[in-house]
């Protein structure tokens, strides 16, 4: 590690110190001060200031060893603002309830709650905004003055590289260099490479390097003091260790542990809520399909979610045998790109289906599907069994989660994307999940169902 890169690490710790001692003041001066001037206060606070300083001091030291447990001194961990400020929230709760248990048990008089809960929110807000400071100051030196500069020499000759090179030369402030770019050298070309420009760190982002290269770069490297780091084919990984030797699992998707879990409870909730909120809708949508065409007002359509097979539901908008003319269609069909089937203007399409298809009403009774788990609400779309036996082993990723009412994919434009391109935008949500992904996907769909027409 750069002395630099030392420092701001090394920074955080004195400034969240001076930061949480500036919380227990503000709060103090809150308490004393300004509240009385709102409301009445019931309890006078007769703690002496010097008595408080001392408290606040051992306070800010517990906030301290709480946010060390929880990795915000983490030297090898590159934080988002938003991972940073999630560990704080976090830190700070487990501290301040620490506190509170401790005042129970005490079984002690305490007659200011603000003292509690504001010095809990000011240590979150002084914290967050001290350790903003230390990254704005890393940032402002390294883009006036390059103090602590990475200076780094690429290795590779795909696209890979290409990226690597780009996402560093479009961001100078993220304290990344490139100062050389070599395309498959060998260790003598990488040798005499490093010197001129000096190079502190080599990054391999080339997939196809032999391994006995890769073996003989990482011992190069070692021997002259360098940073090795490559890009891996994956970032969801998870590294293992039985009876002391380590291994490397390749993670299918992020959705995983926990993150399973919460899905699995949304889904419940939601698929009970969207049935309970839309059940007078269905039932005049129910009247309608049997008072224009016999038949079902469901249509139960075969679809394969997690490689499972599940009948999936939606409201029946054609007529009584449209699978039974879909192979009589097959020259209109417009997804000539791959295995997916789609026509404009259908001529299988009912009335009341055209509406409902057009609003997107007819995929209502899919919430069903979502709370018995045949589904879920956010996922890749559900593909058909005949579909699938067409797809090749790099389309069959998807199959990885469960399939979902809507999807990245869907609200992308999924009608209009080729395939691949529909493929590569679901293998996307499936390595890079997240709750907050999920959230978007929802509030663009809900504003796609009341904009978007386009639907027949």
């Amino acid at each position: 590690m750069k002395k630099a890169d030392l420092f701001f690490n090394v920074l955080r710790l004195p400034m969240d110190f001076l930061m949480l001692l500036a919380a227990g003041a503000t709060t103090y001066i809150f308490r004393t001060e300004i509240l009385r001037t709102f409301r009445p206060v019931l309890f006078e606070f007769n703690l002496p200031l010097m008595k408080y300083l001392y408290l606040v001091v051992f306070v800010s030291v517990l906030f301290i060893v709480s946010y060390a447990i929880s990795g915000l001194y983490s030297m090898r961990v590159r934080m988002g603002i938003a991972e940073e400020f999630s560990k704080i929230l976090v830190a700070s709760s487990a501290a301040i309830m620490t506190i509170i248990v401790y005042i129970f048990l005490r079984q002690e008089l305490f007659n200011s709650r603000f003292l509690v809960l504001g010095g809990w929110f000011f240590a979150i807000l002084f914290v967050f905004l001290g350790r903003m400071l230390v990254r704005y100051l890393q940032i402002f030196f390294v883009s006036k003055y390059d103090f602590g500069i990475h200076k780094i020499m690429v290795v590779g000759n795909d696209q890979v590289a290409t990226n690597i090179i780009d996402e560093i030369t479009q961001n100078p402030s993220s304290g990344y260099r490139i100062v050389k770019h070599l395309l498959n050298p060998e260790i003598e070309e990488v040798r005499f490479s490093i010197g001129n420009p000096g190079v502190d760190e080599v990054i391999l982002a080339n997939h196809d390097y032999s391994a006995d290269k890769i073996v003989e770069l990482i011992d190069f490297c070692n021997e002259n003091h360098l940073v090795f780091k490559f890009v891996p084919m994956t970032a969801n990984y998870e590294v293992d260790v039985i009876n002391g030797m380590p291994l490397i699992e390749l993670k299918r998707t992020a959705l995983d542990g926990w993150g399973k879990v919460i899905k699995r409870v949304l889904d419940v909730f939601s698929g009970a809520l969207g049935l309970l909120v839309l059940s007078l809708l269905m039932g005049i949508i129910a009247l309608a399909i049997k008072w224009e065409t016999e038949g079902p007002v469901f249509a139960r359509l075969k679809r394969i979610s997690k490689n499972k097979e599940f009948d999936l539901l939606k409201f029946r908008g054609m007529i009584k045998n449209a699978e039974d003319l879909k192979p009589y269609l097959a020259v209109f069909n417009e997804r000539q790109d791959g295995p997916l089937f789609k026509i404009k203007n259908d001529p299988r399409i009912t009335g009341v289906g055209r509406f409902i298809r057009r609003y997107r009403l007819d995929e209502i009774p899919q919430f069903w599907n979502i709370l018995r788990g045949d589904m879920s609400l956010v996922g890749p779309r559900p593909h058909q069994p005949d579909e699938i036996e067409r797809y090749e082993k790099r389309h069959k990723r998807v199959l990885a989660i469960k399939a979902g009412a809507t999807g990245l994919a869907q609200v992308s434009g999924s009608s209009d994307l080729p395939f691949n391109q529909e493929v590569a935008i679901d293998t996307f949500y499936i390595e890079n999940w997240s709750l907050w992904l999920d959230l978007k996907i929802v509030i663009k769909t809900l504003f796609k169902v009341f904009t978007d027409r386009s639907a027949t």
